[in-house]
């Protein structure tokens, strides 16, 4: 065989064998097994800082756009390889197309791939979007990545033996109408497996976090409990887990004497409390809606972590999701009382996408603390890291006193003959885990201030909502500036010295327009 011939045989087997390849994870993906093509990213996007990973999202649209670029990236290269790899098979066999031993290429092509995605993806193979326990969905995992790797073998071998071999009585050309017949076939075979693939991967893009990652909640519909559907919503995943419950247990281990596990139904067993809690994302603007509140109702995670006795050495908790996403907290902050591992979400069972069956609620903390389908909880040394702080994010990730404007809307326009009654504003003010005590507006960017009606408060650990009423005593451009104080008596404040990457600071700030 030439060598061209072999070239081309084998690029097309190999590019079929990479269309089977990827439907077969694909195929998983639907029933929740990690594979290569959502966990790569998770792999590496702990190697990339905010500062750069931003600027990347900046420029592809946004964190949904990044995913959908990296799932089809994925995809892409995983082809082209596959496609490659099939190229050099068919350049090592073109004189012998039937020489190559079962052993031989399951070797190269099953347990080589297992080998090296096992070393280099170690971390994340703990993925499962079902809820299995964290070693039984590495183990899970693994057997998915060798099911996948020896279809990619079987198929290359046998797709290239089809093209190659020359069956008695065929000319010796090396583009025969025979072998212009099987390459058709295998064409056609591979568009039929690439349509199912395409179907497949249709239905997990209906079902994956595009419609509701990044939700916000901001402007005229706040109200003082944030309805479930609305409450705010940063995932990192593709798709989301949703856990079969009679699959899933809460491990409790790490630095302790007794290590634990509890399932569900022992966890709702335990004495719960109930409290409102407000969520911010780290990453929320001084005008953005990454914060919501709700009253959660579950476990003190001191009541497991008593039980399970924390060695001299502890000094951290590490959270860990199903979804391979963890996270620390101080030992400190975890035996306090409001830290929760919460099941109930406003009074229903925990929606899918907020963490069923059971998250951390840590008040005070950023969004990123509060891990959602908890697995596993760790007790570590000071050393201790999670996702995001691995990636660069902190090193503060205490909630900052923070207050919004939400009515009127920013550049709003205003007629001084048309006012029937005062201007009315609104918004929030949230203080972490210290309350709001006072809320000012200013009219003047910051000139003079005036005290707001707080007319709803939720507590030390959840946001309160103010109003106030302002009437123009002249035609102009205003702006309109809205501080807070906590219950520490802590005035909001720009922090020059925190880093962007422990959360904004600062004063959020509206421009009015008023007519004669």
């Amino acid at each position: 065989m030439s060598r061209t011939k072999a070239i081309l045989a084998g690029f097309l087997a190999g590019l079929l064998g990479g269309i089977v390849m990827t439907t077969a994870m694909l195929l998983l993906a639907a029933v929740g097994v990690a594979t290569p093509l959502l966990i790569i990213g998770d792999r590496l996007s702990v190697f990339i800082s905010p500062g750069p990973f931003l600027s990347l999202m900046g420029r592809v649209g946004g964190y949904n756009h990044l995913k959908q670029l990296g799932v089809g990236s994925t995809i892409a290269g995983q082809l082209l390889v596959a496609a490659i790899g099939g190229a050099m098979f068919g350049l090592l066999l073109r004189r012998n197309a039937t020489r190559a031993s079962a052993i031989w290429t399951m070797s190269i092509f099953v347990l080589l791939p297992v080998v090296a995605f096992a070393i280099a993806l170690w971390p994340a193979l703990g993925t499962s979007y079902v809820g299995l326990p964290i070693d039984a969905a590495r183990l899970v995992t693994l057997v998915g990545f060798a099911l996948c790797f020896f279809l990619f073998e079987r198929t290359l071998v046998v797709c290239f033996q089809f093209l190659a071999t020359r069956k008695r009585g065929e000319h010796h050309y090396e583009f025969s109408p025979a072998i212009g017949r099987r390459a058709f076939v295998l064409s056609a075979i591979g568009a039929a497996v690439a349509g199912g693939g395409i179907a497949v991967a249709r239905k997990l893009y209906r079902v994956a976090t595009f419609s509701y990652d990044g939700t916000q909640y901001k402007g005229r519909i706040v109200e003082p409990i944030t309805p479930n559907e609305l409450f705010y919503c940063v995932t990192k995943n593709v798709v989301d887990p949703r856990l079969n419950v009679d699959l899933w247990h809460l491990e409790v281990n790490g630095l302790v004497q007794n290590n634990a596990a509890w399932r569900f139904q022992d966890l709702r067993g335990l004495p719960a409390r109930e409290q409102q809690t407000t969520l911010m994302c780290i990453s929320n603007g001084l005008d953005a809606g990454l914060i919501s509140n709700a009253i959660w109702k579950g476990v003190p995670l001191r009541d497991l972590l008593e039980r399970a006795a924390p060695l001299s050495n502890a000094a951290r908790v590490r959270f860990h999701g199903v979804d391979n996403y963890t996270d620390t907290i101080p030992l400190e902050k975890a035996m306090e009382p409001t830290t929760l591992l919460a099941y109930d979400m406003n009074g229903v069972r925990l929606p899918h996408r907020h963490g069923y069956p059971l998250r951390a609620i840590v008040p005070g903390y950023f969004g990123e603390k509060h891990v959602k389908w908890l697995t596993r909880i760790e007790l570590t040394d000071a050393q201790a890291k999670g996702f995001y702080e691995t990636q660069g994010w902190g090193p503060d990730f205490i909630a900052p006193t923070r207050s919004r404007i939400d009515v009127p809307d920013h550049e709003s326009r205003f007629s001084i003959s048309e006012l029937q009654q005062p201007l009315e504003l609104k918004g929030m003010a949230y203080g972490g885990d210290r309350g709001i005590s006072r809320v000012e507006v200013s009219f003047d960017d910051g000139k003079s201030w005036r005290e707001a009606d707080i007319y709803y408060t939720g507590g030390d650990l959840a946001w309160s909502l103010w109003k106030a009423e302002w009437t123009p005593g002249a035609a102009g451009d205003y702006v309109f500036v809205v501080r807070a104080t906590d219950g520490e008596d802590d005035v909001q404040e720009w922090e020059e010295d925190r880093s962007f990457f422990s959360g904004v600071t600062g004063f959020h700030k509206i421009l009015v327009h008023v007519t004669a």
